[in-house]
């Protein structure tokens, strides 16, 4: 089993995403992340989804979702050469001895400071998942009070040239 990448594109109408996420789940398909924002046209926007599966389940979910009418685009980015990124958002618990150290890591990460308390600090990441996931292990040890991610979100890059 492998993860896919899907770009769909949708009307930007209330009830989208509980039909699109509904759809999966009827299927028994496990969304591994799902991101959504409007595009640069008001009235559409892009979900990336992240799914588990061989080609024929991407395939089949690819059917699906273009029964629903919403639904404008869907692709599989997978294969394509494409930019996708995470964010994480994470508190950790911090003594004032272990400020440098972290400040540190966040640095070599070229992650940021987003907050700060006398007892936590909470840290801001963008980047891929092998990325995010380097930053989060580099954390633990701290204590991570806290944590969010994003989900994937992804464009295709455009040709040379174009």
């Amino acid at each position: 089993m492998m993860q896919h990448t899907l770009s769909v594109l949708v009307q930007n109408h209330a009830g989208v995403l509980s039909r699109v996420s509904g759809l999966f789940s009827r299927r028994g398909y496990n969304i591994e992340s799902l991101a959504v924002g409007v595009t640069e046209n008001e009235k559409i926007s892009r979900m990336t989804i992240v799914v588990e599966g061989d080609n024929y389940v991407v395939e089949q979910v690819s059917k699906q979702l273009y029964k629903l009418v919403e639904v404008l685009k869907v692709s599989d980015i997978t294969d394509e050469k494409y930019v996708g990124r995470e964010m994480v958002l994470v508190t950790v618990s911090v003594e004032p001895s272990q400020r440098g150290e972290i400040i540190a890591i966040t640095e070599i990460f070229k992650g940021r400071i987003v907050d700060l308390s006398r007892k936590t600090m909470m840290l801001e990441l963008t980047g891929n998942e092998e990325k995010i996931n380097a930053f989060v292990d580099a954390l633990t040890t701290f204590g991570i009070k806290e944590m969010v991610r994003t989900g994937k979100i992804a464009l295709v890059r455009g040709d040379i040239g174009e």
